[in-house]
């Protein structure tokens, strides 16, 4: 069996032998809605698990908006103008309203970014400000010991509206929802505590039980009481748009990329994945979401063959400076002292204790074995040499499955119920 992979601007092809091929896993793309105004207008008309805004927002109230920042894929330029309309004619001012960037951890946006985020005729009516993590108040404590310390701003409306967009989520188990407020527009703290949660076995794709997610909805329920999200497929797309209460209209949503991604299977030994090519395979940083989707499918002592160019290398210099970390400091320093980048060498580590990691790429091959991976010219030879693997362990009878996953940055493969 012949089966090409992305890779880079591309593609590889790789043949799987047929006694030991289990199968090739593509998502069901929806297609797209026909008017995303429509769909928005529809979705606030018709809020799930929750009253309309009409009965939630007053005149006279202060309505904060959270906003995706320019590091996601949000449709946030056609959420918005509907949103506005309809907070305009409950009798929401746009004077009494602020568009607040959730930020997280990452840089502020330039005025020309922020301007490009919401379309130049919200900017110039409506405050927009970016979130600032040194403006936070402590509001509480999770059961989890995370303390919840939200901007300033936010705490102060009298109503928080969080928009965004669902899709999976390699640690989070989805985004959207109250991932706004957490991480979005709390104090380096609050995300750094949040975020240690992902080395738990539980905190993958495609759950809403990961136990980051429980401990953003623990920490920040009833900070907001609506959201407006929306779903995308491959092509950036508009497939659905979800309003209501944060909890069950995220869930509603959530059934939309399952729909799409999530794939059932029986569990492999051998998992051949690709991000999906450029640009999901600029760089390994950006690469490792797709070998997050893959363990949820590959059986304990398996091999995952990672196929992705990354002519960037790494790209992302915390996470090379992990790399020089010895291995059994990781995860105390992870728990201790959370940062950004340096959890990519954590959660790699820790699957190349259960797995056997090869890749296939450009990245020299000092490199690749300081990031955990066993690195191959060719994907063909790291499949053959799995194989051969499996048999020297299993005996000469063995017959490895091998699952072929050609976007892997997008497909979240579960095991059968």
């Amino acid at each position: 069996m012949k089966i090409q992979l992305p890779y880079g601007s591309g593609s590889v092809s790789v043949d799987v032998p047929d006694r030991n091929f289990a199968g090739v896993l593509e998502p069901s793309e929806l297609n797209a809605v026909g008017n995303v105004e429509s769909a928005v207008r529809y979705a606030l008309d018709h809020p799930i698990g929750s009253s309309g805004l009409a009965e939630i927002a007053h005149s006279g109230d202060c309505v904060a908006i959270i906003a995706n920042d320019i590091t996601r894929i949000t449709p946030t330029r056609e959420l918005l103008p509907p949103l506005l309309a309809h907070l305009n004619e409950i009798g929401i001012a746009d004077s009494n309203m602020v568009i607040v960037f959730a930020t997280g951890s990452h840089r502020g946006h330039t005025e020309a970014e922020q301007r490009e985020l919401v379309g130049s005729d919200v900017f110039d009516r409506i405050q927009c400000i970016d979130h600032d993590p040194d403006r936070c108040r402590r509001v509480g404590v999770t059961s989890r010991g995370t303390p919840i310390e939200i901007f300033e701003p936010v705490l102060d409306a009298n109503i928080v509206i969080c928009t965004g967009s669902i899709e999976f989520h390699y640690y989070a188990g989805y985004t959207g929802g109250l991932k706004s407020l957490l991480p979005g527009v709390s104090s380096l703290a609050s995300i750094r505590r949040n975020h240690a949660l992902m080395a738990s076995p539980d905190a993958v794709s495609g759950r809403v039980d990961s136990p980051v997610r429980q401990d953003i909805e623990e920490g920040t329920k009833g900070l907001s009481k609506f959201i407006l999200n929306a779903v995308l497929n491959g092509k950036k797309e508009v497939v659905a748009v979800v309003s209501g209460d944060p909890i069950e209209a995220h869930r509603a949503g959530a059934v939309y990329a399952d729909r799409m991604y999530r794939i059932q299977a029986d569990p492999a030994d051998i998992v051949i994945t690709s991000p999906g090519g450029s640009p999901k395979d600029i760089n390994l940083y950006q690469s490792q979401k797709s070998l997050e989707n893959a363990k949820n499918i590959v059986k304990d002592g398996g091999t995952i063959i990672l196929v992705a160019e990354c002519p960037e290398g790494l790209g992302n210099s915390v996470y090379e400076r992990w790399l020089d970390i010895p291995r059994e400091e990781l995860l105390p320093r992870m728990k201790d002292n959370f940062e950004l980048g340096g959890h990519k060498a954590v959660l790699t580590s820790l699957l190349s204790e259960r797995v056997d990691l090869y890749l296939v790429s450009v990245i020299p091959d000092d490199l690749a074995k300081k990031a955990y991976f066993t690195p191959v010219n060719d994907v063909g030879c790291a499949l053959r040499a799995a194989i051969s693997k499996h048999g020297e362990e299993w005996g000469a009878d063995a017959v490895p499955q091998v699952l072929v996953i050609p976007h892997g940055g997008l497909t979240c493969p579960t095991g059968r119920c």
